[in-house]
């Protein structure tokens, strides 16, 4: 006759084996979140770059474009720097007024419009670029 002991738990190799699949599960986890939050710090970046140079576009649209060609020399940069962004990074916008010369009597001149900034995190340089046709 065959008597079976009844079994009331984990051995020990189970307990081990279980701990050691929920630290690597873990630790892959810890990898992907620390990715994520990088991932998402820098689209915030790009955002707020996006918002400031379409913010310099809508400014100059409102001007004439007469006086954007007698403000601003053609095919030179004018640079300002916007106050430092809610993410702490201090960006840079620049932005160049190109008039047609390929067909001066068209009515549309282009205007170049590059925020560039410095990511704290990895020291690495960025920059968004925005260009418009503006009419006459």
């Amino acid at each position: 006759m065959n008597v079976f002991k009844k079994s009331n738990g984990f051995t020990l190799i189970e307990v081990l084996v279980a701990l050691v699949i929920l630290s690597i599960a873990l630790l892959s986890l810890a990898g992907l979140m620390a990715t994520t939050t990088g991932n998402n710090a820098a689209g915030g970046h790009l955002t707020e770059a996006a918002t400031l140079a379409q913010d310099k576009l809508e400014r100059l649209r409102l001007l004439p474009l007469s006086t954007i060609s007698a403000s601003f020399a053609p095919n030179v940069a004018q640079v300002d720097t916007p106050p430092p962004g809610s993410t702490g990074i201090t960006y840079t916008r620049s932005w160049t007024y190109t008039p047609n010369v390929a067909a001066p009597n068209t009515t549309l001149d282009t205007i170049t419009i590059t925020v560039s900034w410095v990511d704290s995190a990895k020291l690495q340089p960025h920059s968004i670029t925005i260009v418009s046709a503006v009419p006459l």
